[in-house]
């Protein structure tokens, strides 16, 4: 079975579950809690977190599934979140309305609040084999959701009168790749902490190149707003270095990252994978590494 059918195979168990099957449930919230999770774009930290599972030998297949939902669960539940009037006020994600726009302001917050805990549930119903593992995997997931240093930090840097732009980065945007390395290696046996350069190099030059096309493109080519970061007077890659600048930058965070991949028995196939998303990662040119 290739990444993306058992990535999506594993998220729709998930939402079936905290859509309660057959219970008596909130209907309009059931359905919410589908399309904030479909289609499911690129579905790349996942993809990251399975990769170097697989590269790590995927000796618990079923707990790499558990930990790729759960932080695919975390991610949707910020989209639905960043999406809100409070906060980007965007009409449009994915080519389609927001969660907001389709079913309402209060029932996209109960969204994004329920696939939090779906989130943590994923990661709680696991095997008494696997418990040391999966608490394991929930302290990560948790580490790099909240505060102090994971993506709700990121969205509260948004609110600060001098932004460190490092920081920012690396709440916002790196905290999720860093926990999609930590959590695919953890999930298969291996320690942790060596993974954490490669998830943080990725999710920085993610962060970059997100700002690059956010400055570059328009909506149709996006598929959501353009233009937030000077709307918003959020900090920018852009309005640090300029696009050039920008550009620039993100190479060099790439230029370092398949060299931080460490010693695994599937290494020479994640980088293949890393060098890949750093060819499609910039909107400009490919970029090389």
């Amino acid at each position: 079975m290739d990444l993306s059918k058992r990535i999506d195979r594993a998220m729709m168990k998930a939402i079936a579950r905290a859509q309660g099957g057959g219970d008596v449930a909130p209907g309009r919230l059931a359905a919410a809690l589908n399309y904030a999770v479909t289609p499911g774009g690129a579905r790349i930290r996942p993809t990251i977190c399975m990769s170097v599972a697989l590269a790590c030998g995927d000796d618990r297949p079923a707990l790499s599934d558990r930990a790729a939902t759960a932080l695919e669960l975390i991610h949707c539940a910020s989209l639905v979140h960043d999406d809100l009037p409070a906060f980007d006020n965007a009409d449009f994600r994915r080519g389609k309305p927001t969660v907001h726009m389709a079913f309402s302001e209060p029932l996209a917050v109960l969204t994004g609040d329920s696939l939090i805990i779906a989130a943590f549930d994923v990661l709680a119903d696991v095997e008494d084999a696997d418990a040391l593992r999966a608490l394991k995997l929930t302290r990560l997931l948790a580490h790099h959701t909240g505060m102090p240093h994971g993506i709700c930090a990121g969205q509260g840097w948004e609110s600060e009168a001098k932004v460190d732009l490092g920081a920012y980065h690396r709440s916002k945007t790196a905290a999720l790749f860093v926990a999609a390395t930590q959590m695919g290696a953890l999930a298969a046996g291996h320690e942790p902490e060596q993974w954490e350069e490669l998830g943080a190099r990725i999710g920085e030059a993610f962060q970059v190149a997100d700002d690059l096309r956010d400055a570059l493109y328009d909506e149709a080519a996006l598929g959501k707003p353009a233009g937030q970061d000077a709307i918003h007077q959020r900090p920018s890659a852009v309005e640090e270095y300029g696009v050039q600048g920008a550009i620039k930058h993100l190479r060099d965070i790439l230029s370092g990252a398949i060299a931080s991949i460490p010693s695994c028995p599937g290494e020479a196939q994640l980088a293949q994978l890393v060098r890949l998303y750093a060819e499609r990662m910039t909107p400009v040119a490919p970029v090389r590494v």
